[in-house]
């Protein structure tokens, strides 16, 4: 049996710095100083136990006001306005490693509502980053996340499209052909031609979505696939379905502990794969593990 890693998984760009701006804190806390983390600071529960050992402590927005002598960490994701003020009012220090694509379809998206635009995201409602993008609104960002929720849409008001980072980019073509038929000034600032390729301007991420070629190659030169990303991870969902639907022989797990029996027999060659929110050295363990319980090494 051999057992690859892809390699285009892992850490996109955007978690790597928020990742290395958490740790470059915790190795320069003074004394008794603590650094929290405003939600989970990634959609991966090892790697959040890792941080963990470092020092790193996750709170709510709830708990913002019983905060004392520490420094708190925006994530990735992003943070509405609302939370700049709140933690200016109550004399706590911010560490913002919001990504910077996050951060740019933030200020974007503020430019479109300072303009009367009606501003509509292609997104989870309840998603980390889609409560830091309706904030630039003030909350009157209209969150939509199928082609059924269309009619909660104006039809009559000029328009801005956007979406959350990491959505999927067929869902959102058709979203916005829908809303071409039916919205006269619409602007569309996450767009793809014809092709459903993307340009420049587009509101999900590159990272996400450069990679589902590679992944569908990748997945169908595997017997089967073995994809590792946490429960919640948003691209992890999107890269799953991408890698599944190339190879339906493709199984989720969060670590190694959840590797079945049954889907390494006649097996010859198992791929393993992950989320953008994905540690390199997980999937390293989950190829350890899988070495050293299902291949069988033959010495001449």
């Amino acid at each position: 049996m051999i057992v690859t890693i892809d390699k285009s998984a892992g850490f996109c760009w955007g978690v790597v710095r928020t990742i290395d701006i958490a740790e470059d804190e915790l190795s320069s806390l003074s004394q008794g100083m603590e650094l929290y983390s405003l939600g989970e600071i990634i959609h991966n529960p090892m790697e959040i136990h890792r941080l963990e050992g470092k020092g790193l402590k996750t709170i709510s927005r709830g708990e913002l006001e019983t905060i004392r002598n520490a420094k708190v960490l925006i994530r990735a994701h992003g943070e509405p306005p609302s939370t700049f003020q709140r933690a200016k009012e109550l004399g706590i220090e911010l560490v913002d490693a919001t990504c910077p694509v996050v951060r740019k379809v933030q200020e974007r998206i503020r430019k479109f509502y300072d303009q009367g635009f009606q501003v509509v995201i292609y997104g989870k409602i309840d998603h980390a980053e889609v409560v830091g993008l309706v904030g630039q609104t003030n909350g009157e960002a209209i969150v939509i996340k199928s082609l059924e929720e269309i009619p909660k849409i104006n039809f009559d008001k000029r328009t801005v499209l956007f979406s959350q980072t990491t959505m999927d980019k067929e869902t959102f073509y058709n979203i916005k052909i829908a809303l071409q038929e039916r919205i006269k000034d619409l602007v569309v600032e996450g767009f793809m031609d014809e092709a459903i390729e993307f340009h420049a301007k587009d509101t999900i991420c590159g990272q996400v979505f450069g990679r589902d070629k590679k992944l569908q190659e990748y997945a169908r030169q595997n017997d089967i696939m073995i994809f590792v990303a946490g429960r919640i991870s948003s691209n992890g969902k999107v890269l799953y379905n991408i890698c599944k639907d190339a190879n339906p022989r493709t199984y989720f797990i969060e670590n190694e502990t959840e590797l079945v029996d049954e889907w390494f027999e006649g097996v010859t060659n198992v791929g393993i794969s992950g989320a953008t929110s994905t540690p390199h050295w997980l999937m390293e363990r989950v190829k350890a593990a899988i070495e050293q319980k299902y291949c069988v090494f033959q010495t001449a």
